[in-house]
């Protein structure tokens, strides 16, 4: 396989500079040589050709060396329309963990009722609802046609938005859901949470404003 489309996804998809090393210890398992010397200088080769094509006035971003490393970035003849392009951007929604596994609920099992929900968590998730509804992440799906009719809730197309969905059945599993909302939950609300007190009270649906956890297209 040739090296320059692996070198170009790996520095496309790099959030921070990626120095010469770490690509040719990315690419080594896939290349033909299995001299490291050779193979350094083919990485740097690449990594020349791809700076040059980049620099060409036909392409709106560039290939900088930077801190030691390598990352895209747009040109400056285009920060203006990038910088329009940033403003017009939703911000990022922030939710607490009740309001994600309310969320859950309803993406796996719409439409359903508040009592529904409340018993699939073991919780009462009214506190909740209002957040959702806020967020335009629900809606109402009409009633049920049962004693009191109940209002339905379902996900809208900006949850789907939100999360980088065709439809709900690209969601992937309830246990891989689960396991994502967890490991996000940790990793943005643990440090946070170890600078409060241990007799800190656990997070009940009351606590769903100020949210947690950041939720975006690359969830």
């Amino acid at each position: 396989m040739s090296l320059r489309p692996q070198i170009e996804a790996i520095i496309y998809t790099a959030e921070t500079p990626i120095t010469l090393d770490q690509i040719v210890a990315l690419v080594k398992d896939s290349a033909e040589t299995a001299d490291g010397t050779q193979l350094r200088s083919q990485v740097l080769l690449a990594v020349g050709e791809l700076k040059a094509e980049y620099a060409l006035d036909a392409h709106g971003i560039e290939i900088r060396e930077l801190a030691g490393g390598y990352r895209m970035s747009t040109k400056p003849e285009q920060h203006d329309v990038v910088r329009a392009f940033a403003k017009s951007l939703k911000p990022p929604i922030r939710l607490s963990l009740p309001a994600l596994e309310t969320l859950a609920v309803i993406a796996y099992k719409q439409p359903l009722t508040v009592p529904e929900i409340s018993e699939i968590r073991g919780v009462d998730s009214s506190g909740v609802i209002a957040t959702l509804l806020d967020r335009k992440l629900i809606t109402t799906s009409g009633r049920k046609d049962v004693i009191g009719r109940p209002i339905l809730y379902k996900t809208t197309k900006e949850f789907l938005l939100r999360f980088g969905l065709k439809d709900v059945n690209e969601l992937p599993s309830m246990e891989e859901f689960e396991k994502l909302v967890a490991e996000s939950f940790q990793s943005d609300l643990m440090p946070a949470e170890g600078a409060q007190s241990q007799g800190a009270p656990d997070h009940t649906e009351t606590q769903s404003e100020p949210g947690q956890v950041e939720t975006s297209k690359s969830a």
